[in-house]
């Protein structure tokens, strides 16, 4: 995994812009704390920070069709991510004539441009995005995988545009100021996650399974997979073993790698059976002895303390310990002090690699700590993200509430006592009720449908489509920005895109045939997990509840709302009834608000952004 950037402009010659390319490509360091490189043309300047997984020798970024002549290069790339059918289109070039200097995937996809154009696109399998710069056609493609695992962002400038995996390297061009307006705040902190607009002005992120191109011509942006309705005719037999098929292709398909390997073992069904056929796997190809690292979190005070609450009905260790012992993996369980979450420096960190006020306080550098112990040991690590929204999960799948809501299912999980309390004047500027209603209609207009579908299925496709295409997006964004902060790469066995193509118009009563949550992968997970996980309730990320965390937040939102211009975007007002609750007395809700300000006060001192409001 890596971090790329580019600059292009057809006003201006950019090879003396040497300085500006390296600045943009070192903010994205810690996303390649192994290598780095630049390239300059006329027209074109590309930046690579590279964190080697394969072909260690080899790979180096950018990459270019004349590695002996750069300058005399015809086609350069510059990549982030991982093709896991690479072998097989490796072969397939090969018999084209094309041949190959490294055993980097890299260059399977430089030389997929070189046979097929744009059209590799359609060939690829895997996470990535990346940006082709062809100097023959002076044009500059830019790439983004299905689901959207791997980000890309892009901006405007003189004469063409700027890109980079996070907004901060497109902040360290000079013609890119971080600039927020109502616009920017609105998508914020309205938590439908769309995908295009950014919070901030002027910066817009690539669709997933988009590609935008970019020549004299003009600016194109168009995608290139798209989730689609499509009937289903296989029984419950063979959808069973269709689905498991598939999940042990993707899970198996992502073990290679030429540095260390784990997986993420919460103790929940999702991780439990990637973890499981990873392990298996593992031994087919290093040995029956092999052992697959594994890894959970906890908090110190979790087994005395521990309190359920909306989003958490039981501890999760006892149950990753469990189905770690049943898997036969060497597996951790890293065990952190919830004192250390208020650790100023590590909240400083966590927010500067999203880029964004949004995120979810603790649980945000508890992930953040845990990825930096994991990475003492290991470069990749296999997730279990995005099961719940490939296989109906959620408890909005199931309450009749949520689905007969007519609105986004999370808002009414987390509620709007876990939303930003705006400033009163600044509320009745973004009017985000309004915003979330006609977005809300957009996004179901979005929608594939079937002529002959249910009222049932209808419903429960849109659910599934909003899942997919908006919530799951903030989830991969904070895994991607937390793990990549601490130079570990996290695959994602469940955004297989074949998979959520299948997963997606399968029957609502085939996925919930067993009268549970993810019939489909608890089938899956029959004979490779263990029972207790089986059937246990869905669990979210663990959260501390040590009464000395909520009393330490409380005292740093009392010192954000004292920060510049906090008060302008944050209620003071209802804060301070957070503010006033008994450290033991306070609940979840009220408790994110907290977060809230204070990612609010760490991402404005950060940025130091100019407010148009």
């Amino acid at each position: 995994m890596c971090g790329i950037t580019g600059w292009v402009s057809f006003h201006q010659d950019l090879r003396p812009g040497a300085p500006v390319i390296e600045a943009m490509t070192s903010t994205l360091a810690l996303r390649g704390p192994d290598a780095g490189g630049v390239w300059l043309g006329a027209h074109a300047a590309l930046g690579h920070r590279r964190l080697s997984v394969l072909d260690l020798a080899g790979g180096a970024q950018p990459m270019t069709d004349r590695p002996d002549r750069p300058d005399r290069a015809q086609v350069v790339l510059t990549y982030s991510g991982e093709v896991y059918n690479h072998h097989q289109l490796r072969a397939r070039l090969s018999q084209r004539g094309h041949h190959f200097a490294t055993r980097s995937d890299t260059e399977v996809v430089l030389r997929a441009y070189q046979e097929w154009g744009d059209a590799l696109v359609d060939h690829l399998e895997g996470m990535y995005a990346f940006a082709i710069w062809d100097e023959r056609a002076e044009r500059l493609l830019l790439v983004r995988d299905r689901l959207g695992v791997k980000p890309l962002f892009w901006a405007e400038v003189d004469g063409g545009l700027v890109f980079g995996s996070e907004p901060k390297a497109l902040f360290a061009h000079p013609e890119v100021t971080p600039t927020v307006d109502a616009d920017g705040l609105r998508e914020a902190y309205s938590l439908l996650f769309s995908t295009g607009p950014t919070v901030w002005s002027g910066v817009r992120e690539l669709h997933p399974g988009g590609l935008l191109v970019l020549d004299r011509g003009g600016r194109h942006e168009r995608d290139y997979w798209a989730l689609a309705a499509h009937p289903h005719t296989d029984d419950l037999d063979t959808t069973t073993e269709r689905i498991r098929a598939l999940v042990d292709r993707a899970a198996r398909s992502q073990l290679e790698s030429d540095v260390p390997l784990c997986s993420l073992l919460s103790g929940g069904l999702d991780s439990t059976v990637v973890t499981a056929l990873v392990a298996d796997e593992l031994r087919l190809t290093e040995g029956a002895g092999a052992r697959l690292r594994s890894y959970a979190v906890d908090y110190s005070d979790q087994a005395e303390r521990f309190t359920g609450d909306v989003l958490r009905t039981g501890h999760d260790t006892p149950f990753a310990t469990e189905a770690g012992a049943f898997i036969g993996s060497d597996h951790s369980t890293v065990v952190l002090d919830p004192l250390a979450l208020l650790d100023i420096e590590h909240r400083r960190a966590v927010v500067a690699s999203r880029d964004s006020p949004i995120g979810v306080g603790d649980m945000d550098t508890s992930l953040y700590l845990l990825f930096g112990e994991i990475r003492e040991h290991s470069t990749v690590a296999l997730s279990g993200e995005a099961a719940d929204e490939v296989f109906g999960g959620y408890p909005w799948f199931h309450s009749p509430k949520a689905l007969a809501a007519r609105t986004f299912p999370w808002l009414l999980v987390t509620g709007d006592e876990a939303a930003m309390p705006l400033h009163p004047e600044l509320a009745r500027t973004l009017r985000i009720g309004e915003y979330r209603e006609d977005t809300y209609r957009a996004a179901l207009g979005a929608v594939p449908h079937l002529d002959d579908e249910t009222p049932e299925e209808h419903r429960q496709r849109e659910m599934q489509h909003l899942s997919l295409t908006r919530w799951l997006r903030q989830l991969l964004h904070r895994k991607d920005r937390l793990s990549m902060a601490q130079g570990l790469e996290v695959r994602v066995p469940y955004c297989d895109h074949r998979l959520v193509e299948y997963a997606f118009n399968t029957p609502w009563a085939m996925k919930s045939h067993d009268g549970r949550e993810k019939s489909l992968l608890r089938a899956v997970g029959r004979g490779i997990a263990p029972d207790s996980v089986l059937w246990r309730p869905k669990n979210h990320y663990p959260a501390t509840h040590h009464p000395a965390y909520n009393s330490g937040l409380q005292a740093l939102a009392r010192d954000a709302l004292d920060a510049p211009h906090v008060r302008d975007i944050a209620d003071e007002t209802v804060i301070g009834t957070a503010l006033d609750t008994p450290a033991d007395q306070l609940q979840w809700g009220h408790r994110l608000r907290l977060e809230r300000v204070v990612d609010l006060a760490l991402w404005l001192d950060h940025h130091r952004p100019a407010l148009n409001l």
